[in-house]
């Protein structure tokens, strides 16, 4: 039974930073693609960030320089560190788990968190 539980997330002023966190279980972690994905109110889910089972990781070019996707491979978790925080990054944030190559495609990862709250006033 594969299960993400996403944490850290809150409400800053712009130019804050906050870490998010999603921890993974019940799967092959290592072999994973992992994604971050986004969406606010009316709005359409978006992509922020993935990182494969290697560890090469991409990037929306909306959060480019300002967010960093990381693992940890051993404790089966994945971080979003954002800094620089702006009000249009106000969203729900999940991360999802693919056995598949990573996508910007949310449609094509298999396994989702409930997401955690981001809101930058």
């Amino acid at each position: 039974h594969v299960q993400l539980v996403e944490s850290g997330g809150g409400s800053v002023l712009a130019g804050g930073s906050l870490r998010l966190s999603c921890a993974g279980s019940g799967y092959t972690y290592r072999s994973y693609c992992m994604g971050w994905f986004r969406q606010a109110p009316g709005e359409e889910r978006e992509g922020v960030a993935v990182i494969d089972g290697a560890g090469v990781s991409s990037y929306a070019d909306s959060v480019k320089g300002r967010f960093t996707i990381s693992r940890d491979v051993s404790k089966t978790t994945v971080f979003l560190q954002m800094v620089d925080l702006q009000p249009e990054d106000t969203a729900m944030y999940h991360c999802a788990a693919t056995g598949g190559p990573c996508s910007w495609l949310g449609t094509n990862y298999a396994f989702r968190g409930q997401g955690t709250q981001v809101t930058v006033s």
